[in-house]
């Protein structure tokens, strides 16, 4: 009788392991598929959306090209400004109107096109090209990215701007000229055409670049910033390079 009892108690512990067993593997599986359904933050997708975009390749139609014109340009500070300086000038403290026009025509698909500026400063005749596209992070997509998120808390670049919808950025290297004489060779040029980040009056920066999930922007406008930097940096400047051109234009045109 007690060997009965003793093998029942067995089958018994056996299948209530076997329970315990099922009951682990079910909440293992469902942990996992909660971390996994946890959308990661990117270049594109920012879980906080409530709304979503088709990516640009999702579109049979696509074909890469954008061809865009800036006009309206300020440059934050002067050329040869004494350190320590600021060349974000978020609250627009220091910027001055310049004559001049910039025009992109690239292909995201091929990472491929042109980027120039032609610009009247107070120093002279400002000629911006890049030269080569280049990827310095993956988010960059090849050195051309269309259609991503970028700065503030989007985890794709640096949180000197305010988080926005990136219509379309290069980056790469190139070179300026100053009354035809070469100024800069072989540094880092960005531009990016984004949502508006300065008032259309006072040119300030909306909120502070880290500040609100949807990115302190003003959905309503646009704006084509593009700068230049040496590969020496200087921690008492802001950006900390000891060259940081920065220019923006606040007409943006497509065609």
């Amino acid at each position: 009788m007690a060997c009965g009892t003793e093998r029942r108690h067995d089958i018994l512990k056996s299948h209530s392991g076997l329970r315990w067993s099922a009951t682990l593997s079910v909440v293992v599986a469902i942990v996992a598929v909660s971390v996994a359904a946890d959308p990661e933050r990117g270049p594109r997708l920012q879980p906080e959306t409530s709304m979503g975009l088709y990516a640009p390749d999702q579109h049979e139609l696509y074909d890469g090209r954008f061809v865009v014109s800036g006009a309206d340009i300020h440059q934050a500070g002067v050329l040869n400004d004494e350190s320590p300086w600021d060349h974000m000038d978020n609250d627009a403290s220091d910027l001055r109107s310049v004559a001049g026009v910039v025009t992109l025509d690239v292909n995201e698909k091929k990472n491929s096109g042109t980027f120039r500026a032609e610009l009247q400063l107070p120093e002279g005749r400002y000629v911006l090209e890049l030269e080569r596209f280049h990827e310095f992070s993956p988010c960059q997509d090849g050195g051309i990215a269309a259609f991503l998120f970028e700065h503030g808390n989007s985890g794709c670049g640096d949180s000197n701007w305010p988080k926005s919808l990136l219509y379309v950025a290069g980056w790469g290297y190139g070179h300026v000229s100053l009354n035809g004489k070469r100024i800069y060779e072989d540094y880092e040029i960005h531009f990016m055409v984004t949502q508006g980040m300065r008032d259309r009056e006072t040119l300030e920066v909306l909120l502070e670049p880290g500040s609100g999930e949807a990115g302190s922007v003003n959905p309503a406008s646009q704006q084509l910033d593009f700068y230049i930097r040496s590969p020496e940096r200087n921690e008492s400047n802001h950006p900390d390079r000891e060259i940081f051109d920065h220019f923006f234009a606040m007409e943006v045109t497509w065609r």
